[in-house]
């Protein structure tokens, strides 16, 4: 099931969203987890940090999936 995360702004570094999210306890280990190819935005690897995540993308890690919605 996809989980829909809000933005109030884009676009949002990729390891801001799962620490704000609450995918990981902490920015570091959100670094680690996508450095390691951990994290799939819109089905491929992501090893780039501060990705630039916007409106639309769709985010996995762990099992989890989120969609960003942009705020209006």
């Amino acid at each position: 099931m996809i989980r829909e995360v809000i933005l109030k702004t884009e676009p949002v570094a990729l390891y801001k969203i799962l620490k704000f999210d609450g995918m990981v306890p902490s920015g570091g280990v959100a670094k680690l987890a996508i450095e390691s190819g951990d994290v799939l935005v819109n089905g491929d690897v992501e090893t780039r940090k501060r990705k630039k995540i916007i409106a639309g993308d769709i985010i996995e890690f762990n099992g989890e999936v989120i969609k960003m919605i942009l705020l209006k």
